[in-house]
């Protein structure tokens, strides 16, 4: 477990599945990642993330406010088979965007992937008309190193250097 000032970042357990599911059916949530998911599509994304801790050592984290304790997202690594390189990355939900909550935790795993894993370089991935995930990125001194395919979709690659 990883904490910052407001946020607590932990594996995702079963007990995460509702929340993780009405998260990822939001089509606003969804709209620059594949769009809205099913309560199916949603499981089978979780027992990815779970499955990739298993067979990477790191993977995304369960976000959740320590205010509360509500799951709120989605911050952490990927680094699947194919992918372009080392990735960090964030999704939350509606009522915790804005709240610089994705620059807070972002800034400390960017932290632990340089220091903890000894990553030299880690990249974002991010459409080109999400504002806001660019300026997170921005927020956390990437910058623009280029562009790619992932999954069929368009994105931009930024990235920082240890």
């Amino acid at each position: 477990m990883i904490e910052t000032e407001r946020l607590l970042l932990r594996h995702f357990t079963e007990a995460d599945f509702e929340e993780y599911a009405r998260i990822c059916a939001d089509p606003a949530v969804m709209k620059f990642l594949g769009g809205a998911m099913t309560r199916l599509e949603a499981w089978r994304h979780m027992a990815f993330l779970i499955g990739h801790w298993q067979l990477r050592g790191y993977g995304m984290f369960a976000v959740e406010e320590k205010s509360n304790h509500r799951l709120i997202g989605r911050i952490g690594f990927l680094n699947p088979a194919g992918w372009p390189a080392f990735e960090l990355g964030w999704t939350l939900a509606p009522e915790a965007q804005g709240k610089g909550y994705a620059t807070e935790a972002a800034g400390r795993l960017l932290q632990y992937a340089f220091g903890e894993l000894a990553q030299p370089h880690v990249i974002s991935l991010i459409h080109r008309d999400n504002t806001p995930s660019i300026l997170v990125a921005e927020r956390l001194g990437e910058k623009l190193e280029g562009e790619t395919e992932v999954m069929g979709r368009p994105v931009l690659i930024y990235g920082i250097d240890r």
